[in-house]
C-alpha cells in the first residue's frame, strides 16, 4: 500500500478508469471556502463542498526528497471584476488552507479516506483583471517556512515574563552587561 492510501482509494489508482476530484478548504475572513473539481454541490467528512469546475486552478504540488518549504497557488478565473474588491478583502494572511486528492467510485460518491496532499497558510494574493473578467491567484506557504523565521528572544528580564510571570531567575541580568568582573588573583 502506498504513502498510507486506504485499499479502496489504491483499488481506485489501481482501476483502468480514474475519476479524480479534488478538494479545497481556504480560511477566509467571513469564514471557510470548500470547493472541489466538480460541478453542483457534494458532501464529503461532513461539510458541504461547492463544486467550482474550471473556475478554480490549482497549481502543482511539488514534493521533494529533501526537507524544504514548497508553496503552491489556488486561483480564481473568471469571474465579474466588479467582485475583486469583495474578494481581495476577504484575504487573511495567514490563514489555514489544504487541498486533497481523492476519487469517486462508478456510481459517483467519494470513495474513503481522499488523501491530504497540502496543508499551509495563505501568504499573498495576486490578481490579473482584464477589465471584464478578473483572476486570482492564493499563495499558500508550507509550514516549513517557520523554520525559516528568525526568533528574535533574548535572555532579559522582560523576555522571561512573557513566558512565566512570576520567574525571577532572569532579574539580575541586566546589571550583568556593564559590570567588571575580575577573576584571580591581582
Amino acid at each position: 500500500m502506498s504513502r498510507g492510501l486506504s485499499s479502496a482509494m489504491v483499488d481506485a489508482v489501481t482501476g483502468r478508469v480514474l475519476r479524480p476530484v479534488i478538494f479545497f478548504e481556504g480560511e477566509f475572513a467571513s469564514g471557510t471556502v470548500r470547493l472541489f473539481s466538480g460541478i453542483g454541490s457534494l458532501t464529503w467528512d461532513s461539510k458541504t463542498w461547492t463544486g467550482a469546475g474550471k473556475l478554480a486552478g490549482l497549481e502543482a504540488i511539488e514534493e521533494t526528497d529533501s526537507v524544504e518549504a514548497r508553496g503552491m497557488a489556488v486561483s480564481l478565473n473568471g469571474f465579474d471584476s466588479a467582485l475583486v474588491s469583495i474578494a481581495l478583502a476577504e484575504v487573511r494572511q495567514g490563514k489555514a488552507g489544504k487541498v486533497w486528492i481523492g476519487f469517486f467510485d462508478t456510481a459517483g460518491a467519494v470513495i474513503a479516506d481522499p488523501k491530504l496532499a497540502f496543508s499551509g497558510r495563505l501568504d499573498v494574493p495576486s490578481l490579473t483583471d482584464s477589465g471584464e473578467t478578473a483572476r486570482i491567484v492564493i499563495s499558500y506557504e508550507n509550514r516549513l517556512i517557520d523554520l525559516e523565521r528568525p526568533r528574535l528572544r533574548l535572555y532579559t528580564q522582560a523576555d522571561q515574563k512573557i513566558d512565566y510571570p512570576t520567574d525571577t531567575g532572569m532579574r539580575f541580568i541586566e546589571s550583568l552587561q556593564e559590570a567588571e568582573v575580575l577573576w584571580g588573583r591581582r
